[in-house]
């Protein structure tokens, strides 16, 4: 599938860190679809918090149904909870991870990276709640340029990855300094 927008988003769920949740710029990908919900509301039922996804295409991203080097900017945000119960809001909210997360883990990387352009950026984020992210970074094969901790306890991670091309100019001029 060719795509005519610059921006991939691999696993949307709520599309909760996106200032605009329909940018025109970007494909939304996830594996499912949860139509508007509460997920929490206040004992004396001022507050509501709803929830919702609501991708432009339903695809694992495993398997993303793009040509290879189709988007200028990946997001990769997937599933980082291994003991959140089933049927639980935050499983709902983030998703969960199975047993096979390293191969499925791995698996999305190898993807995002594939339908990334030459010289593109993969943005990568991760909550070490249950797996740190040193072992995140085990599965991917490309090396991160940086990345930044945030949240109350440090525990949510931005790391920010390009596609180098292995024969390119500018790894040839690298390897030269």
């Amino acid at each position: 599938m060719k795509s005519n927008k610059p921006i991939l988003d691999a696993c949307c769920g709520g599309k909760m860190f996106w200032f605009d949740h329909d940018n025109p710029n970007v494909v939304y990908v996830d594996n499912r679809v949860m139509e508007k919900q509460v997920i929490w509301q206040s004992k004396d039922g001022r507050e509501v918090r709803e929830f919702e996804v609501k991708p432009d295409i339903v695809a694992d991203f495993q398997h993303l149904p793009f040509e290879d080097d189709s988007f200028y900017h990946v997001v990769f945000d997937p599933p980082h909870l291994t003991n959140a119960g089933e049927t639980s809001w935050l499983a709902k909210k983030y998703g969960r991870l199975t047993d096979d997360w390293r191969d499925m883990l791995s698996n999305g990387f190898r993807e995002c990276m594939r339908v990334l352009k030459p010289y593109g950026t993969l943005i990568f984020k991760w909550n070490e709640e249950d797996v740190r992210v040193s072992e995140i970074l085990k599965l991917c094969d490309y090396k991160p340029l940086y990345g930044h901790m945030s949240g109350k306890q440090n525990k949510t991670h931005w790391i920010a990855f390009m596609k180098i091309p292995e024969n390119s100019q500018l790894s040839t001029l690298n390897s030269q300094l």
